[in-house]
């Protein structure tokens, strides 16, 4: 009998922190993260990791640069002994992570903002309680007595292990890869040609400033115009730093994160997925149907990761396009599962193996809001209210978020019609609550 999927939880959870957002520290440069919070991060990470090693990676951003040096100087100040590797993916730090591994990025979102990611001595992203821990070290004391090395081989140790690990014959497959002027740049085209698939790489020309401009995960329109006036079997795109990935399939037609996790626990055969609260209803009718478990988490990957390792689990994700498997890997990685998904064809169309999942029809709305923190009780409680209300042919989702100051709404019902009329009902019952 099919196991069902755990408790939803309606709202992610209120965390303390006056830095760290959903994944690390960022926002825009010269504003929230600035030169000197770099420094004082990389000064609190060394010494709340013993004064060791970290190996520093960053993204193609144009404040990329300044920001990783300040960061190592930091490190150095602590005591701690800074590799700076350059531009490299955030996958890649993951797996190559010293003492501490970090990346300068801000991700998915715009040039203008960057930041930074935390990996542990594992691999693994930082708890609540470390990221805590490292705040508190902010003003502490400088030790001195440390130093900064450079490495320049951390893409091809990198590329060897996905390659090997998750690589296949993609002979006779015509794909189009969008790199979003990120970290993957070169990097991705190059991965798949190796394997003898046919590529056109776009948004692979990173000068500083358009990384995920018009591009990558983030805009799929580039991507779509070129698999469908080239003829391409399928398109795959990269955010920024490359830990996430979607693709489009040979119509154009986007296929998400949900339907790439799905068409993946089906090739992989596992029997337990990791999921967030956002992940679509059509998600876990399949799974119910195929008896495969779905824990469901809050949003954001670090939470997907937390649950797989708990429970054992090697296959998860979020809708946005984290795809992780941690067979042979410790982190999400856009390459490895746009790899896994160019496996999981076998001969076939991407439009008929993403066809397997049936999508509910979601509305999103992001309503600015002043500050962070979590959301009044009150709001909480009729949000609840609604949910209870709908039993089941529908949800409503609200959760302020991690990277912007911004409340995410969505709706899900079983139109198109009824779930951007239930989105607009919430966002104003929001946008009430909030003032």
């Amino acid at each position: 009998m099919p196991t069902s999927s755990s408790s939803r939880p309606l709202m992610s959870r209120a965390v303390a922190r006056n830095y760290f957002g959903t994944d690390g520290v960022r926002g825009i440069v010269g504003e929230f993260v600035t030169a000197d919070l770099l420094e004082r991060l990389g000064k609190a990470s060394a010494l709340w990791s013993g004064r060791g090693r970290v190996f520093v990676g960053r993204d193609t951003r144009g404040s990329g640069e300044e920001l990783e040096e300040a960061f190592a100087r930091g490190v150095a100040s602590a005591g701690g002994a800074a590799v700076l590797a350059g531009v490299v993916p955030t996958p890649a730090v993951a797996l190559l992570r010293l003492d501490l591994g970090v990346v300068i990025t801000a991700s998915h979102n715009p040039p203008e903002y960057n930041g930074v990611k935390f990996f542990d001595n594992r691999g693994r992203k930082l708890s609540d309680t470390a990221e805590e821990e490292i705040e508190a070290l902010l003003d502490a004391p400088q030790t001195g007595g440390g130093e900064i090395d450079h490495v320049d081989i951390a893409v091809d140790s990198y590329l060897e292990h996905v390659l090997e690990r998750f690589g296949s014959d993609l002979s006779g497959l015509r794909i189009a890869v969008d790199c979003a002027n990120g970290a993957y740049s070169g990097v991705a085209p190059r991965a798949f040609a190796d394997l003898g698939a046919d590529v056109e790489a776009i948004g692979n020309e990173p000068n500083g400033e358009n990384i995920n401009v018009g591009c990558g995960a983030t805009d799929l329109a580039a991507l779509q115009q070129t698999v469908t006036s080239g003829g391409f079997d399928l398109g795959v795109a990269f955010d920024g730093d490359g830990d996430r990935m979607l693709a489009v399939d040979e119509s154009g037609a986007i296929v998400d994160g949900d339907q790439i996790v799905a068409i993946l626990a089906l090739h992989l055969g596992v029997d337990l997925v990791a999921v967030t609260t956002m992940t679509n209803l059509g998600f876990h009718r399949l799974m119910e149907e195929r008896g495969v478990r779905v824990i469901t988490t809050d949003v954001g990957d670090r939470y997907v990761l937390e649950a797989l390792y708990r429970e054992g689990g090697i296959l998860g994700g979020e809708q946005s396009g984290h795809v992780i498997c941690l067979r042979d890997h410790v982190t999400g990685d856009g390459l490895a599962a746009a790899l896994l998904l160019c496996e999981a064809l076998r001969g076939r169309t991407l439009s008929e193996v993403a066809g397997s999942m049936v999508r509910y029809p979601q509305a999103k709305q992001n309503l600015p809001r002043r500050g962070r923190g979590p959301l009044p009780q009150a709001l909480i409680e009729r949000i609840e209210d609604v949910n209870a209300d709908l039993n089941g042919d529908g949800r409503v989702l609200v959760r302020p978020s991690g990277t912007e100051p911004v409340v995410r709404v969505l709706a899900e019902a079983q139109t198109e019609e009824e779930a951007e009329a239930l989105c607009a009902r919430i966002a104003s019952l929001v946008m009430q609550e909030l003032g």
